[in-house]
């Protein structure tokens, strides 16, 4: 970010003022990528913070009558205070950069997953919107297509299931009349 121009080389005071709030304007102007970003390494300050908290409460002792160091246990509880306090902070943050997101992509359309994953063709060209339309409908009656095929095969598996089962029964039943013959 450059600095503005200083109103004494040749320019008047409110061109340099104009300046000044056009700068601090685009400083406040975050894209939605540094946005998720910040959120991300809020998050994990937030896991960090709280591990810090649980190993402070481990650490701890319980008022349970035994005697304990009152300065230590003073120390101790106004870290978990400092902890806590920072916590509160952190997820304050997270709020404003989840407020500041939405509010960004409010006014944005939904992208169909389809134009979000890079297609290269053989021949180099670009692809329009009718090919990818006709790839569409290709891929969607391919995936019914597969669906009726795996419906099909589940019920001939349930059938040659019950045919196996049929044939240990007779197969045992056999067994059992030739031992009684013997």
């Amino acid at each position: 970010m450059s600095t503005p121009p200083l109103a004494g080389a040749g320019m008047s005071a409110a061109p340099c003022a104009a300046g000044q709030a056009a700068a601090a304007a685009a400083a406040r102007e975050v894209n939605t990528a540094s946005l998720c970003r910040i959120g991300q390494e809020t998050v994990q300050d937030i896991v960090f913070r709280t591990m810090e908290i649980f190993q402070l409460l481990r650490n701890m002792q319980l008022p349970n009558g035994v005697t304990y160091h009152t300065g230590t246990y003073q120390d101790r509880l106004g870290k978990l205070q400092e902890h806590l306090r920072q916590l509160s902070i952190l997820f304050r943050k997270l709020r404003l950069v989840y407020d500041k997101c939405n509010e960004n992509c409010a006014g944005l359309e939904p992208v169909p997953v389809e134009q979000l994953v890079p297609y290269v063709e053989d021949d180099g060209s670009k692809h329009d919107d009718h090919s990818t339309a006709s790839q569409l409908r290709f891929a969607s009656e391919e995936r019914q297509e597969i669906l009726e095929v795996n419906k099909k095969l589940k019920q001939k598996n349930q059938q040659l299931k019950q045919i196996m089962d049929q044939l240990r029964n007779l197969i045992w039943d056999i067994n059992a009349m030739l031992a009684m013959r013997n």
